[in-house]
């Protein structure tokens, strides 16, 4: 493993330099900061964990790294971690990977792009030296972001980490897709089309999940003809629409408000209503939602309880409070906000 004098040594510099560098310090050049930072990252240099662990005095400061801001999902989130670290008088500082914003969703799969920018946002948590981390995902996943060494403790909401190791917050998806079948059914309706996102998508999954298991306690059987996926895209609930009319649904169930945007337009562009001809629901309840015409009833996202429930987790550790081991995954429910977009439908309307 490369030391920090043998970083010194190729940088021509002390050691005292490199690591004055490393801990953010002011008093050295620009030039030799760069020069010494592009060393670090092509040997691959990581902090020794023990002799971070000597450090006496903690500095208060928690280390938040968020996928993209922009993602509607992520304000709320980062509102919460900073809501309950204020409390405890920990301050915040914010890294911006701007993941959707550089790639849009084609860095899903492109490894190499994702770790070139999660790489320095990592070192540079370490070089403020906070205290711990809380990574905010865009999306629902299993991803590996925290290497094996990472010195200080983490927390992961909004996505689960592969190792196992690092505690994860995530959406309880599977009963917030259970919740709404279940007051579709209490409705009157059976025949319930479904508007999911991608197929492989683990939101998508689980409130399918969910949808299966309210239409088997009620002893509805399922039928893979009323469910359709998208892309989380307005676009997507206006051209899957049709083929779930013509397959008979008398609801629909769409996983993101978005694509409930889209099933509202095509109501209305071919002369039927939301709520009157056709019963529809979505989810996220995103400010939209509110002002449909008619209001949609939708799942809300609990944003700020995920950030809240993040940073508690991490707090509790580093003020020596954690009293037993959690579990790795702890699911935040979903709340039902019922609206004006679903009608009870009759025995005599069917057929």
């Amino acid at each position: 493993m490369v030391t920090i004098k043998e970083i010194a040594k190729e940088c021509n510099v002390s050691p005292t330099t490199v690591s004055n560098i490393l801990n953010g310090k002011p008093n050295v050049g620009e030039e030799t900061r760069k020069r010494v930072l592009e060393v670090v990252k092509q040997r691959g240099y990581q902090p020794n964990a023990v002799a971070r662990g000597l450090r006496i005095q903690k500095t208060r400061m928690i280390g938040i790294i968020a996928e993209d801001l922009v993602q509607f999902s992520t304000a709320g989130v980062v509102d919460g971690i900073m809501e309950n670290c204020e409390k405890l008088g920990y301050r915040t500082t914010v890294q911006n990977l701007r993941l959707y914003s550089r790639w849009r969703d084609t860095w899903y799969e492109n490894e190499e792009a994702y770790t070139s920018i999660l790489r320095p946002a990592l070192q540079q948590i370490r070089q403020s030296q906070a205290d711990g981390v809380i990574y905010v995902a865009g999306h629902e996943r299993y991803i590996r972001c925290f290497p094996e060494n990472f010195p200080i403790p983490a927390v992961m909401t909004y996505a689960c980490e592969t190792s196992g190791k690092v505690p994860s917050v995530v959406l309880d998806d599977e009963r917030g897709g259970y919740e709404m079948t279940r007051y579709l059914i209490s409705m009157g309706h059976r025949n319930i089309g479904v508007i999911g996102g991608r197929a492989d998508n683990l939101h998508t999954g689980k409130r399918l999940l969910g949808y299966q298991r309210a239409l088997y306690e009620n002893n509805i059987c399922y039928n893979p003809d009323f469910v359709c996926y998208g892309n989380w895209k307005r676009t997507d609930g206006y051209e899957l629409l049709p083929q779930l009319l013509r397959a008979g649904v008398t609801a629909v169930f769409c996983m993101a408000d978005q694509m409930a945007g889209g099933v509202y337009d095509y109501l209305e562009e071919h002369g039927m209503k939301a709520g009157r001809d056709l019963s529809v629901a979505g989810f996220d309840n995103q400010e939209m939602a509110e002002y449909f015409r008619p209001a949609l009833t939708t799942m809300e996202l609990p944003l700020r309880q995920l950030g809240r429930t993040a940073a508690d987790l991490l707090l509790e550790r580093l003020e020596g409070k954690e009293t037993e081991i959690r579990e790795r995954e702890i699911k935040i429910p979903c709340r039902l906000i019922r609206r004006c977009s679903v009608r009870e439908h009759t025995d005599s309307e069917s057929g």
